[in-house]
């Protein structure tokens, strides 16, 4: 694999470990580090936490607790960032991150791609008659958010153009790695089958630890060394075949079958995954078992994409209430069953929402 690049997955959700950029960049020898924040119901926290405030309403611990700290170390290393952290505000988010370079002294350009926020677009959406893609629904009265799902040449245009830190809204959650790739590659659109590959890269390692092992059926194949579970490398050439991998001396495992659950996970049909850039096949994908911890990646297909975008639109539908106390004595789980029908009782009678609730969405513990 002449001309590789090495990838690191950092993040494969809002709140994943902080420790994985600095094993990544002490360990792992990337050239560059990408992140996914953006789960469907990480939209609705951040359109929420954006309506309090205009400085909020992106992920601030990836400014705050993971650029911070391992900057300079970036910096040093000429290790590129690519993350979707910018949630709802990119504006705050690049604010933040630049206030940080100057407190720090370093000079590094901050690339932006926006035009996911069709919240302008509001009433014109509506007005055509889009409903909800599975039921039929109507939009809801009041959305808090709009946004589609933008692919991966946006963010290769940002690379291209010199950015040493990439932030994006949202993006499908590959698309950081393959923006990545078709920047370093040139690969154009109509690079069908390398775009699929791509693609397939940035699926496995979008998620974190669940390809190292995190989420393996057969986990106690995989538990040796979880505390310092190794996070998720890809070393790919111009051909887009690749490895996945993960640094050396870390925990987990990388095989053909955590490599191969990993692949199916949130695909749908794997004959016909829907992407802004590419609708991709990995019917005839092949993993091959290079060496411990490095499995070969070979034979995703990829046919022209399709006229459309995916959606998605997040509004408030109620609240949820989270209430723990500690109980003892004698028939403690009959003392915590009447504790919590008096509680229900309260609720359902109190001048908020009325609380809509049963016995079955509490957890006794003794």
């Amino acid at each position: 694999m002449m001309n590789k690049i090495k990838i690191g997955g950092a993040s494969g959700y809002w709140g994943d470990s902080a420790y994985a950029t600095e094993q990544l960049l002490t360990k792992g020898n990337v050239d560059y580090l990408v992140y996914d924040y953006l789960a469907e119901v990480t939209m609705s926290l951040l359109a929420n936490a954006k309506s309090k405030s205009e400085q909020l309403g992106y992920a601030t611990d990836f400014v705050q607790q993971i650029l911070k700290p391992n900057l300079q170390q970036i910096a040093e290393g000429g290790v590129k960032v690519v993350a979707n952290a910018g949630g709802v505000n990119l504006p705050a988010c690049k604010e933040a991150i630049q206030a940080i370079l100057d407190e720090q002294g370093l000079v590094l350009k901050i690339g932006t791609v926006d035009g996911d926020n069709l919240m302008p677009k509001e009433a014109a959406l509506r007005a055509s008659g889009i409903t909800e893609m599975e039921t039929g629904e109507p939009f809801p009265n009041k959305l808090a958010s709009i946004n589609a799902y933008l692919g991966a040449f946006p963010i290769a245009a940002a690379l291209n153009a010199g950015a040493d830190i990439v932030i994006t809204g949202r993006v499908v959650d590959s698309a950081t790695t393959l923006g990545v790739l078709i920047h370093e590659y040139n690969w154009s659109v109509d690079d069908l089958d390398k775009l699929s590959m791509g693609a397939l890269a940035g699926h496995l390692i979008e998620c974190g630890c669940q390809v190292t092992g995190g989420n393996f059926t057969d986990w106690h194949d995989s538990c040796d060394g979880w505390a310092d579970m190794g996070y998720p490398i890809i070393e790919c050439d111009e051909s887009g075949d690749f490895v996945v991998t993960k640094a050396a001396g870390t925990g987990g495992l990388v095989s053909k079958l955590t490599v191969a659950e990993q692949l199916v996970y949130e695909i749908g049909d794997p004959q016909t995954y829907f992407l802004p850039d590419v609708v991709c096949d990995f019917s005839q994908v092949k993993l091959t078992e290079q060496s411990t911890d490095r499995v070969l990646v070979t034979g995703a297909i990829g046919y022209p994409p399709s006229a459309q975008y995916k959606v998605s639109a997040t509004y408030l539908d109620g609240y949820r209430a989270v209430y723990t106390q500690l109980l003892t004595g004698f028939d403690v789980l009959k003392k915590a069953e009447l504790t919590a029908n008096a509680i229900l009782s309260v609720a359902k009678n109190c001048w908020l929402t009325p609380v809509t609730q049963t016995l079955n969405n509490i957890q006794l513990t003794t």
